[in-house]
């Protein structure tokens, strides 16, 4: 008997299990049988494959699907435009179809599509879509798209084929992500779009990023890294979750300062799950000295990843939303990682990170040496990154601010090591 207030999580056409919600709104999880028959992956590391229920009181199922939804005005915005309750569970029915990862969850009398279908986008259309700031949920019910992006920023899955856009038909699959400028931060596609290049050029595994615009307004086109292409052409969903998802951690606790995972909480993880520790361990070590030295100071839990990839590994998935806030005014300085407990970049010193590595297990030179290497690489390839930069989307002064932050961090950095 199908329960009319229930929900069924799917992976492509195999259902992988249903939500319900208890009398206070609490969300329960339990795995379809088949689907452990036939040993389909656990979805996340807090929900292991059993037969017992994740029962709503536990609030483990309720964590991580929540946290597969928009936050702070985003949630509001289709709140509103769809004219539901803002309730974690009436969101994930409304627009669960197209998360990030490979579930999609759907009404309990519905099943996924067997032929997806997709509205294409004139030049027209794309310009408003921007301008509206990937607000899309103001067509026909039954054509609206079920799409739901974590976080607090604006953004909007689309399928980009052959130069030309197209806006997901209920639950279709997107191959990219749209972000846009923000009211009062005009800057932030152009900042995330440096940011990532130049991290890509000292070695960290990126996301891919163009900046890309349309009547005057600025937005990042960001490829979806948990998203392929089949042989026949096809875009095929692949499983991912986000570190607070894999610590058991709500959105709401994505910053270690509001009692969310710490950095050495990320790196045990990481240990414990990768199916390739040795390099996943070295990139996130990296990454968070890399939002040291390039201003990101806002490198949190939900901005890091595991993704499972199709020969059934498990890896610390690409870096994204690598932005240097350091560079935008009325943003918080202070780091959402402590590095030796202490969040101001500025005042972080060797010690600092000497007691990073110990509660992390590695070995203090080890550490010194990345943090030295990747202070001289990003002094070596800020200009030229620059440089290309402005060759491919043009003159762009405010990264003066940027180029200022990462000199002045990585020689301050240099300096305490004793010279360059």
């Amino acid at each position: 008997m199908i329960d009319p207030d229930g929900l069924n999580v799917w992976s492509d056409r195999h259902l992988v299990g249903y939500l319900w919600r208890n009398a206070q709104g609490l969300i329960g999880f339990r795995y379809d049988a088949l689907w452990l028959s036939q040993h389909g992956f656990a979805i996340s590391h807090t929900l292991p494959l059993q037969r017992e229920d994740f029962a709503p009181d536990a609030g483990l199922a309720h964590r991580f699907f929540s946290n597969l939804l928009p936050e702070a005005s985003v949630r509001q915005h289709v709140v509103r435009d769809l004219k539901i309750a803002d309730t974690d569970f009436d969101l994930l029915r409304a627009i669960g179809g197209e998360c990030a990862g490979a579930l999609s969850i759907l009404q309990a009398e519905y099943e996924p599509l067997v032929q997806y279908e997709y509205q294409e986008l004139t030049q027209v259309e794309l310009a408003l879509l921007v301008a509206r700031q990937g607000q899309v949920y103001r067509g026909a019910a039954d054509e609206r798209p079920r799409l739901s992006l974590a976080g607090a920023q604006n953004k909007c899955p689309v399928l980009v084929q052959d130069g030309t856009y197209w806006l997901s038909k209920r639950e279709a699959p997107s191959s990219h992500i749209l972000k846009f400028e923000l009211d009062g931060y005009r800057n932030v596609p152009a900042y995330e779009t440096f940011t990532t290049l130049l991290a890509g050029a000292i070695g960290l595994p990126v996301i891919d990023i163009q900046l890309l615009s349309i009547e005057g307004q600025h937005f990042a086109l960001i490829e979806r890294y948990d998203r392929y292409r089949t042989v026949q052409g096809q875009i095929a969903r692949l499983h991912q979750e986000d570190f607070c998802q894999a610590l058991g951690f709500g959105h709401e606790r994505k910053y270690q300062v509001d009692g969310g995972p710490s950095f050495e909480d990320c790196y045990r993880l990481v240990q414990d799950v990768s199916s390739d520790p040795a390099n996943d361990l070295q990139h996130l070590l990296r990454w968070q000295i890399f939002n040291v030295l390039a201003g990101n100071s806002d490198g949190h839990a939900k901005n890091l990843s595991l993704l499972y990839q199709a020969n059934g590994e498990i890896r610390l998935a690409p870096f994204y939303d690598l932005i240097c806030t350091r560079a935008i005014a009325r943003i918080d300085s202070r780091l959402a990682f402590a590095v030796g407990d202490e969040r101001n970049p500025e005042r972080i010193m060797r010690e600092h990170w000497m007691t990073l590595a110990r509660r992390c297990g590695v070995q203090t030179r080890f550490l010194e040496r990345q943090l030295q290497l990747t202070a001289k690489r990003l002094l070596q390839w800020v200009q030229p990154v620059r440089e290309l930069f402005e060759q491919r989307y043009g003159a762009c002064p405010a990264l003066q601010r940027v180029e200022q932050i990462v000199l002045q961090q990585c020689r301050r950095v240099l300096m305490q090591a004793g010279g360059q």
